[in-house]
Protein backbone atom coordinates (compact mmCIF):
# COMPACT_ATOMS: atom_id res chain seq x y z
CA UNK A 1 0.00 0.00 0.00
CA UNK A 2 2.93 2.35 -0.56
CA UNK A 3 0.95 4.63 -2.91
CA UNK A 4 -2.04 4.81 -0.57
CA UNK A 5 0.15 5.62 2.43
CA UNK A 6 1.85 8.39 0.45
CA UNK A 7 -1.51 9.82 -0.70
CA UNK A 8 -2.83 9.82 2.88
CA UNK A 9 0.32 11.50 4.21
CA UNK A 10 0.07 14.21 1.56
CA UNK A 11 -3.64 14.80 2.24
CA UNK A 12 -3.08 15.07 5.98
CA UNK A 13 0.02 17.27 5.64
CA UNK A 14 -1.56 20.05 3.56
CA UNK A 15 -4.78 21.54 4.91
CA UNK A 16 -5.84 22.86 1.48
CA UNK A 17 -5.60 19.49 -0.27
CA UNK A 18 -8.94 17.77 -0.78
CA UNK A 19 -7.91 14.85 -2.99
CA UNK A 20 -4.56 13.18 -3.68
CA UNK A 21 -4.01 10.35 -6.17
CA UNK A 22 -0.72 8.45 -6.38
CA UNK A 23 0.70 5.68 -8.54
CA UNK A 24 4.46 5.25 -8.55
CA UNK A 25 5.93 8.65 -9.58
CA UNK A 26 2.58 9.99 -10.81
CA UNK A 27 0.77 12.28 -8.38
CA UNK A 28 -2.38 14.35 -8.86
CA UNK A 29 -3.32 16.87 -6.17
CA UNK A 30 -6.50 18.93 -5.97
CA UNK A 31 -7.91 21.63 -3.73
CA UNK A 32 -11.35 21.51 -5.41
CA UNK A 33 -14.28 20.42 -3.27
CA UNK A 34 -16.74 17.57 -3.53
CA UNK A 35 -16.48 15.15 -6.45
CA UNK A 36 -14.92 17.85 -8.66
CA UNK A 37 -11.36 16.46 -8.50
CA UNK A 38 -12.09 12.88 -9.54
CA UNK A 39 -14.85 13.92 -11.97
CA UNK A 40 -12.51 16.43 -13.60
CA UNK A 41 -9.76 13.86 -14.08
CA UNK A 42 -12.23 11.44 -15.67
CA UNK A 43 -13.67 14.12 -17.96
CA UNK A 44 -10.15 15.09 -19.09
CA UNK A 45 -9.46 11.47 -20.00
CA UNK A 46 -6.69 11.00 -17.42
CA UNK A 47 -5.94 7.30 -16.90
CA UNK A 48 -6.32 6.58 -13.17
CA UNK A 49 -6.22 2.79 -13.43
CA UNK A 50 -4.33 1.40 -10.45
CA UNK A 51 -3.98 4.73 -8.63
CA UNK A 52 -4.48 5.06 -4.88
CA UNK A 53 -6.58 7.96 -3.62
CA UNK A 54 -6.93 9.90 -0.39
CA UNK A 55 -9.92 12.21 -0.15
CA UNK A 56 -11.47 14.32 2.59
CA UNK A 57 -15.04 13.09 2.06
CA UNK A 58 -16.05 9.94 0.18
CA UNK A 59 -19.74 9.28 -0.32
CA UNK A 60 -21.45 6.95 -2.76
CA UNK A 61 -21.04 9.38 -5.68
CA UNK A 62 -17.28 9.74 -5.17
CA UNK A 63 -16.93 5.99 -4.61
CA UNK A 64 -18.72 5.31 -7.89
CA UNK A 65 -16.36 7.70 -9.68
CA UNK A 66 -13.26 6.13 -8.10
CA UNK A 67 -14.51 2.68 -9.15
CA UNK A 68 -15.46 3.92 -12.63
CA UNK A 69 -11.93 5.33 -13.04
CA UNK A 70 -10.29 2.06 -11.96
CA UNK A 71 -8.71 3.36 -8.76
CA UNK A 72 -7.36 0.42 -6.74
CA UNK A 73 -7.48 1.78 -3.18
CA UNK A 74 -9.16 4.70 -1.41
CA UNK A 75 -8.83 6.38 1.97
CA UNK A 76 -11.55 8.78 3.08
CA UNK A 77 -11.16 11.01 6.10
CA UNK A 78 -14.95 10.64 6.25
CA UNK A 79 -16.67 7.86 4.33
CA UNK A 80 -20.31 6.84 4.02
CA UNK A 81 -21.62 3.31 4.45
CA UNK A 82 -22.84 3.41 0.84
CA UNK A 83 -19.29 4.18 -0.33
CA UNK A 84 -18.05 1.15 1.59
CA UNK A 85 -20.57 -1.01 -0.26
CA UNK A 86 -19.44 0.34 -3.64
CA UNK A 87 -15.82 -0.43 -2.77
CA UNK A 88 -16.69 -3.94 -1.59
CA UNK A 89 -18.72 -4.66 -4.73
CA UNK A 90 -15.84 -3.52 -6.93
CA UNK A 91 -13.01 -5.16 -4.95
CA UNK A 92 -11.37 -1.84 -4.09
CA UNK A 93 -9.27 -1.67 -0.93
CA UNK A 94 -10.61 1.08 1.35
CA UNK A 95 -10.02 2.64 4.74
CA UNK A 96 -11.45 5.64 6.54
CA UNK A 97 -11.11 7.88 9.55
CA UNK A 98 -14.81 8.32 10.27
CA UNK A 99 -17.68 6.16 8.99
CA UNK A 100 -20.98 7.99 8.52
CA UNK A 101 -24.47 7.10 7.36
CA UNK A 102 -24.86 9.83 4.73
CA UNK A 103 -22.97 12.74 3.22
CA UNK A 104 -24.85 15.98 3.75
CA UNK A 105 -24.76 19.17 1.70
CA UNK A 106 -22.41 22.05 2.49
CA UNK A 107 -25.19 23.98 4.26
CA UNK A 108 -25.93 21.02 6.53
CA UNK A 109 -29.59 21.15 5.54
CA UNK A 110 -29.98 17.86 3.68
CA UNK A 111 -28.40 15.24 1.48
CA UNK A 112 -25.46 16.16 -0.75
CA UNK A 113 -26.67 16.90 -4.31
CA UNK A 114 -24.28 14.34 -5.78
CA UNK A 115 -25.43 11.68 -3.32
CA UNK A 116 -29.00 12.50 -4.31
CA UNK A 117 -28.04 12.13 -7.99
CA UNK A 118 -26.91 8.51 -7.52
CA UNK A 119 -29.67 7.48 -5.13
CA UNK A 120 -30.99 4.13 -6.33
CA UNK A 121 -28.26 3.72 -8.96
CA UNK A 122 -25.83 0.79 -8.74
CA UNK A 123 -24.38 0.74 -12.27
CA UNK A 124 -21.11 2.73 -12.48
CA UNK A 125 -21.75 4.07 -15.99
CA UNK A 126 -25.25 5.22 -15.02
CA UNK A 127 -23.82 6.76 -11.85
CA UNK A 128 -21.19 8.66 -13.84
CA UNK A 129 -23.88 9.94 -16.23
CA UNK A 130 -26.14 11.02 -13.34
CA UNK A 131 -23.26 12.84 -11.63
CA UNK A 132 -22.34 14.68 -14.84
CA UNK A 133 -25.98 15.68 -15.29
CA UNK A 134 -26.21 16.94 -11.69
CA UNK A 135 -22.96 18.88 -12.10
CA UNK A 136 -24.45 20.63 -15.12
CA UNK A 137 -27.67 21.38 -13.22
CA UNK A 138 -25.67 22.90 -10.37
CA UNK A 139 -23.53 24.93 -12.76
CA UNK A 140 -26.67 26.38 -14.38
CA UNK A 141 -28.41 26.94 -11.04
CA UNK A 142 -31.17 24.50 -12.02
CA UNK A 143 -30.89 22.20 -9.01
CA UNK A 144 -32.80 23.20 -5.90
Amino acid sequence: MHDLERAVRMLEKEEDYTCVLCRDDNVFISTARGVAPILGYIQKGIDLLGFSAADKVVGKAAAMLFAYAGVSSVYGRAMSREAVEIFKENSIHFSYGILTEKIINRNGTGICPMEDAVNGIDDLQKGYTAICHRQEQLRKGEYK
